[in-house]
């Protein structure tokens, strides 16, 4: 019985139709697989009806995946048929195609039985194959039994007219017949579904009854010339046409119109599917497979086809790369939700910040691209990152509430700066690294200085493990001193790396690998402690009040058990809370508020300092002076060192001076390194300072000597992994 469903499409030993085909190359590419095919199970062998990325044409049946699949209802899966024992010394595992990953689902007849199966193959294993996937799969196979159906009911019409409705009476297409003036005179079941009229209604009329008024007429003359001898243009084919309901509606039907001789006269009868469904179904596969499906912008994928195909034609273009400033924030504080909205109405503005022929793609996450074909002017390309940060910047509303992003952008093009899709995206991505780095909100063009810098840090990063394992850091101290009457106070904590090959390195060359890597935290905790440890020694032997400073990583605030850290050490090196001062800076702050503020607050209500570096020189606003537990305010030595020739300088300085005298924070400045700085800055009421002139950042044992505070106790290189 299934041997004979199977003969009823004609398809074992016929040439594949363009749909089979059309299906499996969408299937390959929805799973990113090398093979696809639909399989037809006779009854010694497998025959490939349609297929891409296999030469086989046809196996044994013994040999088949597909023998196993049609046993069962629901898809097979075998992730990795070497592990398998029903495949592993399969031929087809064992050699070529070299099968490792297998999903296939049966295609089951009208009446029941199992005639083949859709499949995907793999050379390489898979870990999971999940409910989505099987749902697509299954969407696949339904497009494939429809293409099926239409066969068989075109392999039925031309039997006799007697077959042809024995056929239409239990079909569940509307099968419509006519006469040679284009009148109809077979309507079945299907057809009164479908269109709405009765078989009574509609035998007898013109078959201009189910074509939409701006059509008619052309139907019923284009059958009475066909009849007459004319040439036929839709015989033998399947088209897609608009048809018309009872109530007037249109819809999409898909058409196979034959004909035969009744008693020497012309007949036509039509095979007609509805496929709004259908069309539904492929719209939302083209999506899944295009589009991201928040924003409905192209994709990755769509996204490197068509860089692909501009560099392929040598066509110049420009690559901007960039993500959202703030946007984890807002997904934080205000919900996902909240996100969603914000990344739509970010798309709506791109949009609307380029030319139609542009294309703008989410890559995912908050990261989007902008391809500008036939643009290689790099004025032009900054033109346009100005106005999409511009655009970004603009507040929007959601549920009442006022929500500011910012961006920062990256710009490559070619051909100048790569030859490949790979090379521009990556160049667009290391430039965009750099505006970050330089403040955001800003775009930066790619130079070959910034790859170079990348594989410096790339070497710097694979270099990391070793330096902890074997203890290669090391603790410089720059001392800190009151400016009233130069006497020392404290001491800022600052790592150094002492390199094998390298010599002593200074944090420019290796922080930036190190904070983004997976040692941060550790190195970070590393530093408290051996610096609470030094402190406690130096208020031992001389100075029962001295301060020390540490900078805190991203990394020790990210975890989550900062506050539980820093009183751990504290109570192991028995450095009382008010020895120790944090350090934070903006990025802290604006990536990590919620978190950092109850850390904060918990460790400053136990006496710990916590001091603002830098503060002045980012976007950190007043407001924060007022919600984070703060201080002492550093005054950057950018603003040191200006102020003796800039008025601007001088006004900043003056300004940090009342902010901390006004919120009863202490200030200290950085960078001081001529006497005519320090005089200026304890003219003006500045408390303490630091910089060359009291001394740079020395090995411990240097500042003890330095400062007669003794020897140190313990080697300084202690292992940051012990």
């Amino acid at each position: 019985m299934r041997i004979a469903a199977l003969a009823e499409y004609d398809l074992v030993d016929s040439a594949p139709a363009p749909a089979f085909a059309q299906i499996v190359a969408l299937a390959a590419r929805l799973f990113q697989v090398p093979t696809a095919f639909v399989s037809l199970l006779d009854r010694d062998r497998q025959v490939f009806h349609a297929k891409v990325g296999l030469d086989l044409c046809e196996t044994d049946r013994e040999v088949a995946f597909c023998s196993h699949t049609i046993t069962q209802r629901d898809a097979l899966v075998v992730l990795d048929a070497a592990l398998d024992p029903r495949f592993h010394d399969n031929p087809l595992v064992t050699g070529p195609p070299y099968i490792r990953f297998y999903a296939g689902i049966p295609l089951h007849a009208p009446s029941g039985h199992a005639v083949g199966t859709l499949c995907l193959a793999d050379t390489r294993p898979r870990n999971s194959f999940s409910d989505a996937d099987r749902q697509i799969l299954q969407q696949l196979s339904d497009l494939v039994l429809d293409r099926m159906e239409l066969r068989r009911l075109e392999v039925a019409e031309r039997a006799s007219q007697s077959r042809f409705v024995q056929i239409a009476a239990t079909s569940p297409d509307g099968i419509v017949c006519a006469d040679a003036t284009g009148h109809i005179t077979f309507w079945n079941a299907a057809a009164e579904r479908m269109f709405g009229h009765s078989a009574a209604e509609a035998i007898g009329q013109p078959i201009d009854l189910i074509v939409p008024e701006r059509m008619q007429g052309g139907h019923g003359g284009g059958l009475h010339r066909v009849a007459g001898g004319g040439k036929p243009r839709l015989l033998g084919k399947t088209v897609e046409l608009p048809a018309r309901h009872k109530d007037g509606t249109e819809f999409p039907i898909e058409l196979s119109l034959s004909r035969w001789q009744e008693e020497g006269r012309a007949a036509f009868g039509s095979i007609m599917r509805d496929i709004r469904e259908r069309r539904a179904n492929e719209d939302r596969l083209f999506r899944l497979a295009h589009l991201d499906p928040l924003t409905e912008l192209p994709n990755r994928a769509v996204l490197c086809e068509r860089l692909t195909e501009i560099v392929a034609a040598a066509r110049t273009v420009s690559v901007l790369m960039f993500d959202l400033d703030g946007f984890k924030e807002i997904n934080d504080r205000h919900g996902h939700a909240t996100g969603d909205a914000a990344l739509k109405a970010i798309a709506a503005r791109l949009l609307a910040c380029v030319r139609p022929i542009d294309t703008v793609s989410r890559l995912g996450g908050d990261e989007f691209v902008l391809l500008m074909p036939d643009t290689d002017d790099p004025l032009r390309a900054a033109e346009v990152a100005d106005r999409i940060i511009a655009a970004v910047a603009e507040p929007f509303e959601h549920e009442g509430q006022t929500l500011r992003l910012g961006t920062s952008v990256g710009i490559a093009l070619a051909p100048t700066h790569g030859e490949s899709a790979d090379d521009l995206l990556s160049c667009a991505d290391l430039a965009l690294y750099q505006a970050k780095g330089d403040g955001r909100h800003c775009h930066r063009l790619f130079t070959p200085v910034l790859r170079q810098q990348a594989q410096r840090l790339h070497t710097c990063r694979d270099e990391l493990g070793r330096a902890v394992e074997r203890g290669e850091f090391v603790l410089f101290y720059q001392p800190q001193v009151r400016l009233g009457d130069g006497v020392l106070v404290g001491a800022e904590a600052l790592i150094r790396w002492q390199h094998p090959e390298r010599g002593l390195l200074a944090p420019m060359a290796f922080l930036d690998a190190l904070d983004t890597s997976r040692y941060a935290a550790q190195v970070g905790d590393w530093v408290l402690r051996t610096a609470s440890e030094q402190a406690v020694i130096w208020r031992n032997a001389g100075a029962p009040e001295f301060r020390i400073g540490v900078n805190l990583c991203s990394a020790q605030v990210q975890r989550g058990d900062l506050a539980e850290t820093v009183q751990a050490i504290l109570r192991d090196t028995n450095l009382p809370a008010a020895g120790l001062e944090l350090e934070i800076t903006e990025n802290i702050v604006l990536r990590h508020d919620a978190e950092v503020i109850a850390a904060l607050r918990s460790l400053r209500t136990a006496g710990v300092g916590i001091a603002f570096d830098d503060y002045g020189t980012g976007y950190a606003s007043l407001s924060l002076l007022k919600r984070f537990p703060l201080t002492r305010l550093k005054i950057d030595r950018s603003f040191v060192t200006g102020m003796l020739a800039s008025h601007q300088d001088v006004t900043i300085v003056r300004a940090i001076l009342e902010l901390g005298c006004g919120f009863g924070l202490a200030v200290i400045a950085e960078g001081i390194e001529t006497e005519a700085e320090y005089a200026r800055l304890r003219e003006k009421g500045c408390q303490e300072g630091q910089g060359y002139l009291f001394g740079k950042p020395m090995p411990a044992d240097v500042f003890a000597t330095r400062f007669g505070l003794g020897v140190r106790q313990k080697a300084e290189a202690t292992s940051a992994a012990a």
